[in-house]
């Protein structure tokens, strides 16, 4: 009798932990390939949010997910909108840094990279991460988008005369201004981008970021990096699902001749390299951790997904211009000669869908603000000049 009530006990044991951990991810240990071992999702999270690099869309995939596990976000003090962008970044431009010191989970609002200050705001245990795109892409949307605020841009024709001669543009004594005119993401990861390009300088940089991120992502590969993304943090697919945000209409897109694009490898060198660098990582990275078939079928799943929820929330199944987004709240800022598309919601959505789909859609700023209010509710607002939808959003 005893035995049989103990292979009774034992199997509703086994029973209760596949019903626990059915729907978590697994890692395979090399050396015990037989044992699985459950992974659990993580909650220290920095990413670097670089510019013009699809680093919008993961913003609001790591906004989300600080909603949904009721995390704390490191989010500018006051009234800035970055982080201290474009100074390197310090402690104290997080809001309420001096109170809560090294309790923030998640931080991915524009900085430039300052590791031993974002030590301070992070956990120790934190995973760093951040996201590239291929440079010649770069410049152009770039060039697009800071049109009226960048010397160099403002005082070229187009991109293509920029590129014939820059130095006739970008004048060294302007770099503040100048910064998105060549070399951004090696700016943005801290270094100089005015540097000589030398070999060993580069060298040395390379191995500097390997040291301080723990993953670095290719946006022209968006999806790919998702997935690897969500296997990487031990994240659910739902956890990366996107739409993409801040991107601009196809008619604003200027085309590069075939010697603007060499140039460009030429004009941001140290871009180009560390481009070049962590776009091989990224694949090698993928082929020992997922393997080139198991991330065909996620990425699959992704767009599956994907394409449903955009069936469910939005009314035009797809972006659209800013003149054609019908609530205001949702309109991204503009900026240069860009068009930058938003989205309609359907209507008639019930609370929960709505919530879900109004998180998906919602511009950096907005959301920006939003959690702002949330975290921070005894602050005064930030003064976007945008209209407020979040109201009513907090019950």
């Amino acid at each position: 009798k005893r035995l049989v009530i103990f292979n009774l006990c034992l199997g509703l044991i086994s029973l209760s932990g596949f019903f626990l951990t059915k729907n978590k991810n697994y890692v395979i240990s090399k050396s015990h390939k037989e044992l699985l071992i459950p992974c659990h999702a993580k909650t220290n999270v920095m990413f670097l949010k670089t510019h013009k690099t699809a680093s919008s869309t993961v913003l609001n995939i790591m906004f989300r997910f600080a909603e949904r596990y009721n995390l704390t976000v490191a989010l500018p003090a006051g009234q800035l909108v970055h982080l201290g962008y474009p100074k390197t970044f310090l402690a104290h431009f997080v809001e309420e840094f001096q109170t809560i010191g090294q309790n923030y989970n998640i931080m991915c609002n524009h900085l430039r990279f300052n590791p031993s200050e974002v030590q301070k705001v992070m956990a120790a245990n934190t995973f760093y991460f951040s996201i590239l795109r291929n440079p010649i892409l770069l410049l152009e949307s770039s060039y697009v988008y800071y049109k009226d605020y960048v010397p160099a841009f403002r005082d070229s024709k187009d991109v293509n005369e920029y590129l014939a001669s820059p130095m006739k543009y970008y004048h060294p004594a302007d770099y503040k201004k100048n910064i998105y005119a060549r070399n951004i993401m090696w700016f943005d990861f801290g270094y100089n981008n005015n540097a000589q390009d030398n070999k060993k300088y580069i060298q040395a940089v390379l191995k500097e970021i390997e040291q301080n991120f723990h993953l670095i992502l290719i946006a022209d590969y968006f999806d790919e990096s998702m997935i690897l993304l969500k296997h990487t943090l031990c994240w659910d697919l739902d956890d990366v699902i996107y739409f993409k945000l801040n991107s601009r209409s196809q008619d604003t897109i200027q085309t590069l001749t075939p010697e603007s694009k060499e140039r460009i490898k030429a004009w941001c060198s140290l871009d180009w390299k560390l481009y070049l660098h962590f776009n091989q990582s990224f694949w090698r990275r993928i082929e020992e951790t997922i393997g080139l078939e198991e991330l065909e079928k996620e990425v699959n799943d992704l767009r599956t997904r994907q394409k449903e929820l955009m069936e469910t929330c939005l009314l035009d199944q797809k972006a659209v211009g800013k003149d054609h987004i019908k609530n205001k709240a949702l309109l991204p800022f503009q900026s240069g000669a860009t068009n930058i598309l938003g989205y309609n919601l359907k209507q008639d959505l019930d609370n929960r869908t709505l919530r879900t789909c109004q998180k998906m859609v919602m511009p950096e700023l907005q959301y920006m603000s939003y959690l702002y209010a949330v975290q921070h509710p005894r602050k005064k607002r930030k003064q976007l000049g945008l209209p407020l939808l979040w109201t009513s959003f907090q019950e």
